[in-house]
């Protein structure tokens, strides 16, 4: 099939908006085919209370040698990074793609797979030293492009890194289409969306519950 082949990997406990905020932007790509990716098919559940589920429609070995691929975060990544299914399926397609991406914790199973032993990456903010114990070089930087390799920080830097693909696949015109249909022109209430920006008792506040729900 011609086009550009994108293999979005979904699991169990993934951050929704890791792999839906670039899907809405790659999925615009011209003769882009998007395919939601894992070891089974079947709904996935969200990290949020399981209220939201994405549903593979293909799996690991339907969708051997995609283009572009898409590795998201959320707490089920841990799982996944671990995976000797998936690890396998990475490392064999990443031999043939174009484009190798991640976003948020994504970034770590790439590192699993070794794709970024003393490469420059990034990932959510919480999550840099975890990228640092698997062999990659944590910059924080919101978008990263080493290679083929593109990694995304937190959440929300998915969009950012598809907008990217998008122009480097599509070119200028097209990315800034995409973006434009999105109307993605970011105009945040707050100026919080990182730890150097965040006021010192909200950060500590995030890191508090972060600390609890890992049960420290």
């Amino acid at each position: 099939m011609p086009g550009v082949e994108i293999a979005i990997l979904l699991f169990d406990g993934i951050t929704a908006l890791d792999a839906v905020g670039p899907y809405e932007a790659l999925a615009m790509m011209p003769e882009a085919h998007v395919r939601f990716v894992a070891a089974e098919r079947g709904a996935k559940r969200s990290a949020r209370n399981g209220a939201l589920a994405l549903v593979a429609d293909h799996t690991l070995a339907e969708v051997p040698h995609p283009d572009v691929i898409l590795v998201p975060g959320g707490p089920g990544e841990a799982v996944i990074r671990k995976d000797p299914q998936v690890l396998a399926w990475l490392r064999a397609a990443h031999e043939t793609s174009r484009w190798t991406t991640s976003v948020c914790t994504g970034a770590l199973t790439l590192a699993a797979a070794g794709f970024l032993d003393g490469i420059e990456a990034t990932t959510h903010w919480a999550s840099m030293d975890d990228l640092a114990a698997l062999g990659a070089l944590p910059v924080t930087e919101r978008v990263v492009i080493r290679g083929k390799v593109i990694t995304a920080a937190g959440v929300s830097a998915g969009i950012d890194m598809a907008l990217r693909l998008a122009q480097l696949e599509a070119g200028d015109d097209i990315a800034m289409a995409i973006q434009l249909i999105l109307e993605y022109d970011p105009q945040p209430p707050f100026d919080a969306g990182s730890p150097a920006k965040a006021p010192a008792h909200v950060m500590e506040m995030v890191q508090d519950r972060r600390r609890r729900r890992a049960g420290g």
